[in-house]
């Protein structure tokens, strides 16, 4: 693929003697938004600083596109209480920003308000909103996003998965996101990755929702799937805008593995 940003060949990763993550296979590509999703402790973390080259895979390969441009906003920040820390200055951080370039990454996210705010004094919303900001001062062509929506309210939760959709159209940049909130992430991502330490099913949201696989892992009344249904006799292009009717061999997008004795998924 001529516009993929990273790919993850068949990668593996062990700690202190126990895999937790094995055979990956991944690609983001520009303009995609592809979720990883699955229980705790099947890898989505680790997963995410291995494509940021935070660790080190025991196997397998990680192609980045040369000079590839990354924003990475974390799942939590933890800021001392006592720290005498405005949002300004956190931005500020980030080599070669200055007050207008923050007021200006705020205003794209909805934010500016609090520029001048403690940052130990805003609401979780707003701080994910300001971890946002911080990511795009990067100028990124790929966003990382680990839980973008910890600590903020279902509403709250909504509208910050359609602004991540905002950014995608405007900047073209690929996003790597991780979430537990299926029901919303599904109408708003291009691919789901269905991880379980291994990929247990990928592809597009309405398939991955009815994969077997998907069931077991997340049980027949998972919420996304009241969220995300409709009959597929069309095609999406990059931005899930319908292009033109696709023939019937277009709904097999869902890749899954042969369930074998050891495939555990729980």
């Amino acid at each position: 693929m001529s516009d993929a940003l990273i790919r993850l060949k068949d990668v593996s990763v062990t700690r202190a003697g126990q895999s937790v993550l094995e055979h990956i296979q991944l690609s983001v590509s520009s303009g995609e938004i592809v979720t990883l999703i699955g229980p705790n402790g099947a890898g989505k973390t680790t997963l995410v600083r291995a494509v940021l080259g935070l660790l080190k895979a025991d196997s397998g390969e990680i192609w980045r596109k040369p000079k590839l441009r990354v924003g990475y906003m974390p799942q939590k920040l933890h800021i001392d209480a006592t720290l005498p820390l405005s949002v300004l200055r956190f931005l500020r951080l980030v080599p070669g920003v200055d007050r207008d370039t923050a007021r200006a990454a705020l205003v794209e996210v909805g934010a500016e308000k609090v520029i001048d705010s403690p940052l130990q004094g805003i609401s979780g919303g707003e701080m994910q909103r300001v971890l946002l900001a911080r990511a795009l001062l990067r100028k990124p062509e790929l966003l990382v996003l680990d839980e973008p929506v910890q600590g903020v309210d279902v509403a709250g939760q909504a509208e910050l998965y359609a602004l991540i959709t905002q950014l995608r159209n405007r900047h073209q940049c690929g996003v790597l996101m991780v979430s537990h909130d299926l029901h919303l992430v599904m109408s708003t991502t291009d691919q789901v990755v269905c991880l379980n330490r291994h990929v247990c099913c990928s592809g597009h949201p309405e398939q991955v929702s009815n994969d077997p696989a998907f069931v077991e892992l997340f049980g027949l009344n998972a919420p996304s799937l009241a969220i995300y249904h409709h009959h597929h006799d069309h095609a999406h292009d990059l931005h899930g805008e319908v292009c033109q009717p696709a023939p019937a061999h277009d709904h097999a997008h869902t890749h899954t593995h042969d369930h074998g004795d050891s495939c555990k998924h729980g």
